[in-house]
């Protein structure tokens, strides 16, 4: 028999088998039980790079051991196609994005293939056919109807080199999230959608979302950022026009000496019109439309603004005072306007300082009395209110509701909560997206297109303009549009596209029923597979596509057409892939096949031979070139080998940092399993005996005994790392000592007991390996004399009574300090050992009334179970 594992010729025959037998073709069964799992769909780059090999072999894995268990498992594959990364690699490359899309689609499908995952390719989508976009063009003329999408003039996040608008989430540092340019404020007609409609729900639902990590829905609550607090209205004097301003602080009222706008507030112009200020004005906004107008982005900017030219009416006081414009205000927080009490918040205390406006304590410590003269930093804690009229002496936090009240009943003031969270705006000014389904009458206005008209096709015939403008507004046969409402022949297709997140905020449910054309899923198909059971992806996410798509279920669950609101009931945010950089003084940042290994361990580059600097271990990047080609490691290791490295080198949610050695340690261990196997089958006669199967108890020979029950113990702990944490790499460990305890037999001398032993050892260690190296464990199987696919097999389970049942030592810990110690049954199971540690009397005694963050239980030769308050 063959002395190597050869990939070569193992993994395409099985792929070929795979995809003859229809082996991952799934449909709906209501008889068997569904897993739906699904990672992020991909940009059709043109290359799979490893960090999407690293994220498609966990989620391949699972699918393949739930399968095994007898689920009905969905795993689809689709291309997250349209948007800017297409326009400008179309420009880069001189080519057309649908071209460069479809050519990428085509080569990165045939990659996917080749490293052996198990999709439904009958399943596959790609969100630039009209057949899809169809479906999102529907739902938003539905919203229109429903007011739940609109259109208004705005300031947006403009990126001149992309020629679009960007969301707050895609700016980053002032820079544009695709190209890294510098992003401007710019006032244009947009379409907006009312995620605020949905904001307090999104909220609370984020604490049920027990299957997410706590760091995404914190990031997703710090977003949508309720704050409970009031509104006051503000008196612009000698006008008509009020100043709404939100406040979590209404007891520093009589504090308030000036007020200040964000510069895209629709005032500001108003305010300075005809005044000496308005040139001012004008500077100052052109100023600011530079600077990133993010609640992160104001840190890196100097504290500054122009008076307006007017005053308002402080509501408490009835005096008049001066509005600013000032760059540290929001527009996309609150109301646009602060009421600025600079002896209460440190920023109004700055700008008052430097502006020489005026300082008024209205609230005293007890111990130390604030002098406005000496204040040296403004006071935001509590204490008594002073200089507040008929507040004086009162408690400060008791006069946040008392002050409320009191101008609320003036009509001057309300208890109000605002969000963070700002209506999402999906206009994008660029070619490669989805139309948006509205026509432009020159008499009736904006003006859906009919339903019958669906889909709106984007011309994949139209060229970019230069610099990349979109050529939508200069084509007359798809601008120039009849009027459905009135026949004008005036009027004018909408040439602005969506935001691609659109396109990903509900892929997953077309999934369950591609081809279903009437309408955006088949309803029963949803009904079955949806929601997604497991979602994998980057938690770079965290507040784009995740929030996003669990807004669409809210909207779809509004128009009764799920029965569902969350999209995913468990997430997993897998680390990135990481590794050293290399630099050579000549030639700057090399690619790894770029530096040569000497003798003395140190790399030199291999175009002028100088020494190179090893950096840090990063993220790998292309503009950094600490990259590694996913084709080719399967031309030297195969598809196998990679997946077997990318499991083991580190649990899925931390980072993995890439070794050379690393992966030809996975090569060794594979090539090592298949001689043990070879050779158990050389020498272990099948007709002779058979692999046993019964409790260990039956078994006379104390080393089979010992090598049976190893067997079980893996077979419960491989089973409980994939279906408790996903944590592979000590699923692989635990197979590495079956593998090594098979290993010490000696089989030339060996009794048949021991070689039913080992037959059922050998057995098991292949189906406990086959999700996570595929190929390499059908080829076994086969060999071992088994007819058709190893997925068609189930999944082994371990024997009760085959397992040691000796006492293991259980240490507990609170917040990291032992607390108690007691013994369970080594077979104990996980939730039963936890539940023990939480009842111990001596924990119970140091958690009290605090409540349990998280209890943390890790398996050794002894376990330690620590718990969080």
């Amino acid at each position: 028999m063959e002395e190597r594992y050869n990939p070569a010729d193992v993994e395409p025959k099985w792929q070929a088998y795979w995809q003859e037998h229809n082996i991952f073709k799934v449909f709906e069964d209501p008889g068997k039980k569904k897993y739906y799992l699904l990672e992020m769909f991909p940009y059709p780059s043109g290359k799979i790079h490893i960090g999407h090999v690293r994220n498609y072999t966990i989620g391949d894995v699972v699918v393949r051991y739930k399968r095994m268990q007898g689920f009905n498992v969905l795993h689809p594959m689709g291309w997250d196609a349209f948007g800017m990364p297409a326009e400008n690699a179309a420009i880069d490359n001189n080519t057309h994005p649908a071209a460069w899309t479809y050519e990428n689609i085509r080569a990165m499908r045939a990659q996917l293939k080749k490293m052996g995952f198990s999709y439904d390719w009958d399943r596959e989508i790609a969100t630039c056919r009209p057949e899809y976009y169809k479906w999102e063009q529907w739902l938003f003329l539905k919203m229109l109807e429903h007011g739940m999408a609109y259109r208004k003039e705005s300031f947006v996040n403009w990126c001149e080199k992309c020629q679009t608008v960007l969301a707050n989430e895609q700016v980053e540092q002032d820079k544009c999230w695709r190209c890294s340019r510098p992003v401007h404020q710019k006032k244009l007609w947009q379409w907006f959608f009312r995620i605020t409609d949905f904001a307090e729900d999104l909220l609370v639902y984020c604490d049920k979302l027990p299957g997410w990590p706590d760091k995404v829905t914190v990031m997703q609550k710090n977003w949508i950022g309720k704050s409970v607090g009031s509104e006051l209205t503000f008196q612009v004097a000698g006008m008509e026009a009020q100043i709404p301003v939100f406040t979590t602080r209404p007891d520093t009222i009589f504090g308030a000496t000036f007020m200040c706008l964000a510069p895209e507030h629709p005032l500001v112009e108003t305010l300075c019109k005809g005044t000496k200020q308005e040139k001012d004005v004008a500077a100052f906004l052109e100023k600011v439309a530079a600077q990133e107008r993010s609640l992160e982005g104001l840190e890196k900017y100097e504290k500054e603004g122009v008076f307006t030219g007017r005053h308002c009416i402080n509501p408490a006081t009835g005096e008049e005072i001066p509005i600013y414009t000032a760059n540290f205000v929001l527009m996309g927080y609150g109301t646009g306007a602060i009421m600025s009490v600079p002896a209460g918040d440190q920023r109004d205390f700055d700008f008052a300082k430097k502006y020489g406006l005026k300082i008024r304590v209205v609230v005293q410590p007890e111990k130390a009395p604030l002098d406005p003269a000496t204040m040296e930093t403004a006071y935001t804690g509590p204490g008594i209110m002073v200089n507040s009229g008929r507040f004086d002496g009162m408690d400060s936090e008791k006069a946040i509701e008392a002050i409320t009240d009191w101008l609320a009943e003036q009509g001057r003031g309300k208890k109000a909560v605002s969000y963070r969270l700002r209506d999402w705006g999906i206009s994008r000014q660029r070619y490669w997206g989805t139309p948006i389904p509205v026509i432009h009458c020159p008499d009736c206005g904006v003006v859906p297109v009919p339903e019958e008209d669906l889909p709106i096709e984007l011309p994949e015939d139209a060229n970019l303009l230069e610099k990349g403008g979109s050529p939508l507004p200069v084509l007359d046969y798809f601008t120039h549009a009849v009027c459905p409402a009135c026949g004008s022949k005036d009027a004018r297709r909408d040439t602005d596209t969506m935001d691609t997140f659109v396109e990903s905020s509900w892929y997953y449910l077309r999934y369950c029923s591609p081809r279903f054309d009437k309408g955006m899923f088949d309803a029963q198909a949803v009904k079955y597979w949806a929601p997604v059971d497991q979602y994998i992806g980057g938690v770079e996410h965290a507040v784009l596509h995740l929030l996003y798509s669990r807004y669409f279920m809210r909207v779809l669950h509004h128009f009764n057409m799920i029965d569902f609101k969350e999209p995913f009931t468990r997430l997993l945010t897998q680390g990135m892939v990481c590794k050293e950089t290399m630099t050579c003084p000549e030639h700057g940042y090399l690619y790894p096949e770029q530096a040569r290994k000497e003798a003395n361990d140190t790399f030199v580059c291999t175009r002028c031979s100088r020494e190179v600097d090893i950096g840090r271990v990063i993220k790998m990047s292309k503009s950094k070139k600490n990259v590694v080609d996913p084709n080719d490691l399967l031309e030297k290791y195969g598809a196998d080998v990679t997946r077997l490295f990318c499991l083991f080198a580190a649990p899925p949610e931390r980072d993995l940092e890439w070794s050379e050695d690393g992966v030809e340690g996975s090569n060794r261990f594979i090539n090592r399993v298949w001689r043990l196997a070879m050779e158990c089958m050389d020498k272990i006669d099948k007709q002779q005996v058979s692999a046993f199967t019964g409790p260990a108890a039956d078994l006379k020979n104390p080393a089979a005994r010992a090598l049976y029950i190893k067997t079980h113990q893996t077979i419960q702990k491989v089973t409980a790392d994939i279906d408790e944490s996903f944590h592979f790499n000590t699923a692989v460990s635990a197979v590495m000592e079956l593998v090594n305890a098979v290993y010490a037999v000696d089989l030339d001398s060996a009794d048949n007991q021991m070689h039913s032993v080992v037959l059922a050892a050998m057995e098991n260690m292949v189906l406990l390996l086959s999700p996570i190296v595929p190929h390499f464990c059908e080829e076994l199987f086969e060999k071992m004399g088994h007819q058709g696919s190893i997925l068609e097999h189930p999944w082994p389970v371990f024997r009760k009574d085959s397992l040691e049942t000796d006492e293991v030592l259980v240490v507990v810990q609170v917040n990291g300090k032992l607390r108690s110690r007691f013994s369970v049954d080594a077979d104990a199971q996980e939730a039963a050992i936890k539940d023990a540690a939480l009842a111990d009397d001596k924990v119970a005694k140091h958690i009290q009334d605090s409540p349990v963050k998280k209890v943390i239980l890790v398996r050794k030769k002894q376990i330690l179970v620590n718990i969080v308050v």
